[in-house]
């Protein structure tokens, strides 16, 4: 007898079981839990994104609220270990259970011998593996993120009691982990300062631009600079009295072109504030008698141990430019601005009306002439040495002059030479209070 059906669909039926009305309600109740599997499976793998996006500023706000979803959530996010074990013990038993209905329904569905084929096979996980990925992955980790705090909330009562339900199994695989990372930690290599200036120089190649290496050293050496390594000395301060007129105080601003300068009231320690050109301006045609100290701004003191990126950190968040540096009695040691601590990493900064003062001049490769005021860790940069050379010898100084005040216990004369490890000193000019010039060789 010839088959009324077509081969391709005599073929396609052959896939398929012959299902009996029994069979119908068990494969309809196992379509019904792979979706509820697979709803409950993408509700946890997106609670991980929605969890860790909220940003602090929530989770103070969330402290605010007594409410069982507020307090679970800080509970959870206090223990990222734990909330993390919790997402990844739940959704694997899930992603298991959905493995094996799903299996049972194809075993409903399909023809035995089907199954036993190698193609079926790979159909089968490619099949299952896209969908717990695209469905249960990939589009609620994508939706979660966008949407943090309502899913947050959303599954902070479920993870909550889940954490507690497997608290044996998230236990055993928190403490596993640390046993690990801790293994991990006491092998790893500590990488200090050196090392990645050394890993800076055995990278960069002939043609990369000097600048840019010496860019990069700035910002391996940012974080171990503090303030009074860069602070400018109160010797060297410009500032205005209080007591000055108006005219007085125009002519020192015109005198020595700076935007700001501190405003004192009789010595340096008697700080009042700071004084800009930006708020001058505006009045310059007032007269001599004007009282110009009401324009004067709260003066910003930072502490010389303040290490410089911290304080670039509160300079952009006070919008300040310029800072008073105290010492541990209170007393007033100078200024540090913004562009000093820009300098760290970016090299000398100069604008058009900047003078070319130069603190240093180079005679060869190892011989340099400095003037005494120079800070050690500018002296360092500029000779190319080890910043911590003078680390044991310098004791409070900052400067060159104090360093060798601080090696030779008196003031030196004109043309005595002191020598310190591989630095080979000599005093070209000196006069009854400070050293003005050293001749520094370096015996390489």
């Amino acid at each position: 007898m010839e088959n009324p059906l077509p081969e391709r669909t005599y073929q396609l039926l052959q896939i398929f079981n012959e299902v009996t009305p029994g069979e119908i309600a068990s494969t309809v109740v196992a379509i019904i839990i792979i979706l509820i599997l697979l709803f409950c499976s993408a509700l946890v793998a997106g609670s991980e994104n929605a969890f860790f996006s909220i940003p602090k500023q929530k989770l103070d706000d969330m402290k605010e609220e007594d409410s069982p979803v507020a307090k679970s959530l800080l509970f959870l996010l206090g223990k990222p270990k734990t909330l993390l074990a919790t997402i990844l013990i739940t959704n694997n038993f899930i992603n298991i259970a959905f493995v094996l209905v799903s299996n049972t329904l194809f075993d409903l569905l399909i023809n035995p011998e089907i199954q036993k084929t190698t193609t079926f096979f790979v159909c089968q996980v490619t099949f299952i593996t896209f969908i717990i990925v695209f469905l249960a992955e990939i589009t609620p980790k994508i939706y979660a993120t966008q949407h943090y705090m309502s899913f947050s909330r959303l599954m902070a009562l479920p993870i909550y009691y889940l954490s507690k339900f497997w608290s044996p199994f998230v236990w055993i695989l928190v403490k596993s982990t640390s046993i690990i990372d801790k293994r991990i930690t006491k092998k790893g290599h500590m990488v200090t300062v050196d090392d990645l200036e050394h890993a800076i120089e055995i990278t960069s190649h002939a043609n990369q631009p000097r600048q840019e290496k010496e860019i990069l050293k700035g910002i391996v050496n940012f974080g171990n600079i503090d303030v009074k390594q860069i602070s400018r000395p109160r010797m060297d301060v410009k500032s205005v009295d209080v007591n000055w007129d108006f005219t007085q105080v125009m002519a020192y601003f015109n005198e020595w072109g700076y935007s700001r300068m501190p405003a004192c009231d009789g010595s340096f320690d008697k700080v009042k504030g700071i004084l800009t050109m930006k708020d001058l301006l505006p009045h310059i045609d007032k007269p001599s008698n004007y009282q110009w100290q009401e324009l004067i701004r709260e003066a910003f003191f930072v502490p010389e141990s303040k290490m410089i990126d911290d304080l670039l950190k509160e300079f952009q968040a006070q919008r300040k430019h310029i800072a008073i540096v105290f010492d541990e009695f209170g007393g007033n040691l100078g200024i540090v601005t913004m562009e000093d601590i820009l300098e760290e990493i970016f090299g000398e900064i100069h604008d058009e009306f900047d003078e070319d003062e130069r603190l240093y001049s180079q005679l060869d490769a190892n011989t340099f002439i400095f003037e005494g005021k120079t800070l050690i860790n500018d002296v360092c940069k500029l000779m190319k040495v080890d910043p911590d050379s003078f680390e044991k010898a310098k004791g409070e100084a900052e400067t060159l002059a104090g360093l060798l005040l601080e090696l030779n216990s008196k003031l030196p004369f004109r043309g005595q030479k002191i020598d310190f490890t591989i630095f080979n000193f000599t005093i070209e000019a000196v006069d009854k209070r400070r050293i003005s010039r050293i001749k520094v060789v370096v015996k390489r």
